[in-house]
């Protein structure tokens, strides 16, 4: 389907679920108010709510503050109030959410984002970390004059092919170069899972099972989700591989290479350990390797069985990133894989171990142009999908991915920030996640709706879709597929001066405190 021609979905405010959201600012009103309505009269964002005249004020709106950038307006608040009944302060949550990769001005963004469809218009960086490495030190290039197109977005093609092999399978394509990675029925509330495949169907895309099995209420979206398979074979039948339109190998994650899964025991209830085939309270590992799979030929055998379950199913080999990893990928090709997934390391919630995610596999934005590479080499690189994931946190990201040489991206994270996370990193326990989205506790299941998860992703994709847009246009691009190993747009910190360097670098943000 080509993207112009399919009908973009709608975004729709979507607020917070929660009473007192987080904001970059804290708006305080003292007891000196007399509700006069000022100033919910001049604030254009909506920080100020005018109560009935027999009501006390509502609390201000503060996630909507611009802060302190207002005072060179006509609309601030502070110096307006008759009563100097307001104050205004930066919020100190700011400096002990989030972590380097994912600060708390990214978490807000997304938010923002998730609520609107639109770019916050808050002051916030979103786009950039403090990791000091990766794709938080790589920038696209400042474009020739004269070459940024007058084109609108809806004329900008975003999609990707994902099968090219002319195998004579079905022709897959989604309509935003990205799709959501697996999780699974026991790691995250059913309600998220379902709500990421409503949103799938809704954004011509994909989400993916996880290896938890593919519990019924997938059914209705079955033409939009993954089903995965890997080492532990939980849930997976026959019946669930002839459901999808593309099932997916997990070889390796780039979280944990070389360690499987563990799902704790206090996560496998009564309705996971039937989906598992399994005993309640019993914590659930998946061994590493497939002991079935220790050459290209033995893959090819557990390829070959998938496309003889299901004649029309594409199939997908996700992979870590090892130093061979553009070896593995051109043997997945020979083997009969559509999609080629390599995981770099940093992917994963947070119950994978930094000690794997930190040190074991390859960072994503090394291993993209290796095999990139290596495919253009082999003379295959048009005959095959590459997606990659691993710490692809916004638009911006997926960008970069796309013009280092990837066709497409995978999405995990950044969907529950989007339904927002705040990045606790206690994603393994059974009641540990104070949000309700990684969690399989009944209680803590009911604070999130599957409606609200399906309008809070498709907001997020549009506003990164707009993203998207801008940069092909300014570059002259008019389809994400011409972006694709443009590494050329690209620069990386590192290799300018500093007088290069200060050009492209954003004012310091907030320090961590870990």
């Amino acid at each position: 389907m080509n993207q112009i021609k399919y009908q973009l979905p709608e975004t729709r405010h979507t607020p917070s679920r929660f009473r007192n959201t987080i904001g970059k600012y804290i708006v305080k009103r003292n007891s000196n108010c007399i509700s006069c309505g000022k100033c919910s009269e001049i604030c254009p964002f909506g920080v100020h709510i005018k109560p009935d005249h027999h009501k006390s004020p509502f609390r201000p709106v503060e996630h909507n503050c611009i802060g302190f950038d207002c005072k060179n307006t006509d609309h601030y608040c502070i110096e307006h109030c008759p009563e100097d009944a307001l104050t205004l302060k930066e919020n100190p949550l700011l400096y002990t959410m989030g972590d380097y990769r994912w600060p708390p001005e990214m978490l807000l963004g997304h938010f923002a984002m998730a609520e609107t469809g639109k770019a916050p218009h808050v002051d916030l960086e979103y786009n950039l970390g403090n990791s000091g490495g990766g794709f938080d030190m790589m920038r696209f290039i400042e474009p020739d004059p004269g070459v940024e197109l007058t084109i609108s977005d809806e004329e900008i093609d975003t999609s990707i092919d994902l099968n090219k092999t002319g195998d004579g399978r079905p022709l897959k394509t989604i309509s935003i170069p990205c799709y959501g990675g697996g999780m699974s029925y026991g790691s995250t509330a059913l309600s998220v899972i379902v709500g990421r495949a409503r949103a799938a169907k809704r954004l011509n895309s994909l989400t993916c099972t996880g290896e938890g099995g593919y519990p019924p209420q997938f059914l209705p979206y079955k033409e939009h989700v993954i089903t995965q398979v890997a080492t532990g074979l939980f849930g997976v039948r026959e019946e669930t591989i002839q459901h999808c339109p593309i099932m997916e190998f997990k070889y390796a994650q780039g979280a944990k290479p070389g360690l499987g899964g563990h799902l704790l025991g206090e996560k496998v209830t009564k309705a996971v350990a039937k989906m598992r085939e399994t005993v309640v309270g019993s914590s659930l590992f998946s061994p590493f390797p497939f002991h079935s799979v220790y050459s290209v030929e033995d893959h090819k055998k557990h390829v070959d069985w998938m496309k003889e379950i299901n004649h029309s199913v594409l199939c997908s080999i996700k992979v870590s990133t090892p130093t061979d990893v553009d070896m593995v990928a051109i043997g997945a090709y020979y083997a009969g894989a559509h999609i080629i997934h390599i995981d770099g390391s940093y992917g994963g919630t947070g119950a994978a171990p930094d000690i794997a995610k930190k040190n074991i596999a390859m960072p994503i934005e090394y291993a993209i142009p290796k095999v990139h590479r290596f495919l253009v080499e082999e003379g295959v690189r048009d005959k095959v999908c590459l997606i990659a994931s691993g710490g692809i946190r916004n638009a911006l990201d997926v960008a970069k991915a796309i013009a280092l040489g990837a066709d497409g991206c995978v999405i995990g994270t950044a969907d529950l920030v989007a339904v927002e996370c705040v990045r606790c990193g206690n994603c393994e326990s059974g009641r540990g996640c104070a949000r309700g989205i990684a969690t399989t506790d009944p209680e803590l299941g009911c604070m999130i709706d599957e409606e609200y998860v399906e309008q809070r992703l498709v907001n997020m994709y549009m506003a990164w879709r707009k993203q998207w847009c801008d940069i092909l246009r300014t570059h002259g691009l008019k389809s994400i597929k011409e972006l694709r190993g443009r590494s050329d747009l690209l620069v990386h910190l590192d290799y300018l001066d500093e007088e290069e360097r200060r050009k492209y670098q954003p004012a310091p943000r907030y320090k961590m405190v870990l």
